[in-house]
């Protein structure tokens, strides 16, 4: 089995034994907090204590509650210890480097992913005994929390509202926004069967979107004929796609760019960044033979990492060449083959004759400096 994939079943097989074990705990319980109860109003309208003390022994002995907890408890020790074995298994560690870390900053960054996953108590227990500094990130936190929680249970009455405040600041996204969730309730409705609460929601909220939306209120209409078969409706796909999970991030990321923050925590795109493109490292620490001190010392990849666009952050672009950053005056250039270099090292490389042919010094290609075009990031 694949070493990431192995710890990856691992981690699942102990949150799976966890969730289990807590199950079973709030199971026993309550089955004994139940028979107390019972015990308790039996002891206030009979006298026969002793009879009474008997009969919640005799429960008691049957529900076996600290059985029962060791044998779940037993369970997760064992999923902890083969995750522990999987973890030594795995040869994620060579690709691994020794970094000096901020150990202050690290702190601050895991009470912002604490906040923004809705973790507040744990969030204000790190701040509390690290002594973390935060800023408005709780508020804000706070704020987003209460907009987005409630779609879950596909109430969309704070997130509308939260729109309607902040329209002028949102220009043309509020509309849009308002009509995905207006949608999303409305396609839940269908989903129910509930046409006629369907039609009477849509004629309250479909004529404000009519002009700026007339083809998707229309498909959105349409649907109502086929409420008996959704999933054969034409524009099934496309009203099929329409999730609350992504409108949820949506509104979060349109939230955050209000405040120019990223929609995103630090810290939890530098693990999607990591878990991505670490398949690949590993594969190049193995074909290559590297040793930890080679990897220690290597200051730049030799292969390209793809990552996809939603890695695409950075508003400044630095010359892989001259390692300067450019500028107005220094921009950055595209060669035909899509590497990109500053324009001064482009003139340094055609020594500043713009038909005079040149290397890429990333691949074979050839060009020349009127061939490259000029990036606006």
């Amino acid at each position: 089995m694949d070493p990431i994939a192995a710890v990856k079943d691992g981690f699942n097989q102990v949150t799976k034994r966890q969730k289990h074990y807590h199950s079973t705990s709030q199971f026993v319980i309550d089955q004994a907090f139940e028979g107390f109860v019972d015990s308790m109003v039996q002891i206030l309208t009979k006298n026969d204590l002793k009879t009474v003390l008997n009969e919640l022994k005799l429960k008691l002995d049957s529900l076996s509650p600290i059985n029962q907890l060791q044998e779940s408890q037993k369970e997760c020790n064992t999923s902890l210890t083969k995750f522990e074995k999987a973890l030594g298994k795995s040869d994620m560690f060579p690709a691994s480097r020794s970094i000096d870390l901020d150990h202050k900053l690290v702190e601050k960054m895991l009470v912002e992913y604490f906040y923004r996953q809705g973790l507040f108590e744990v969030g204000d227990c790190l701040v509390k005994e690290a002594e973390v500094e935060v800023d408005d990130s709780l508020s804000r936190a706070l704020e987003i929390h209460r907009v987005t929680q409630p779609l879950r249970q596909k109430d969309i009455e704070p997130a509308m509202r939260w729109i309607s405040e902040n329209s002028e600041k949102l220009k043309e996204n509020g509309p849009k926004l308002e009509l995905d969730l207006i949608s999303l309730k409305y396609w839940e409705m269908l989903r129910q069967g509930k046409s006629s609460d369907a039609l009477r929601f849509a004629k309250t909220h479909f004529p404000k979107y009519a002009t700026l939306y007339t083809g998707k209120i229309r498909r959105l209409i349409v649907a109502l004929l086929w409420v008996k078969d959704l999933e054969n409706y034409p524009h099934a796909e496309e009203m099929f796609s329409m999730s609350w999970h992504k409108t949820s991030k949506e509104l979060t990321k349109q939230y955050y760019n209000l405040y120019d923050q990223p929609s995103s925590s630090q810290l939890a795109v530098a693990l999607s960044a990591g878990i991505q493109s670490l398949p690949k490292i590993l594969k190049l620490i193995r074909v290559m033979g590297l040793k930890k001190e080679e990897w220690e010392e290597m200051k730049q990849l030799p292969v390209d990492m793809e990552l996809g666009d939603e890695f695409q952050f950075h508003s400044v672009f630095v010359c892989p060449v001259s390692r300067e950053q450019s500028d107005e005056e220094n921009p950055p250039m595209m060669m035909p083959c899509r590497h990109v270099l500053c324009k001064e090292s482009i003139l340094r490389l055609c020594k500043c004759c713009s038909t005079r042919m040149f290397k890429c010094p990333y691949c074979p290609a050839q060009t020349t400096a009127a061939a490259c075009r000029q990036l606006y990031i």
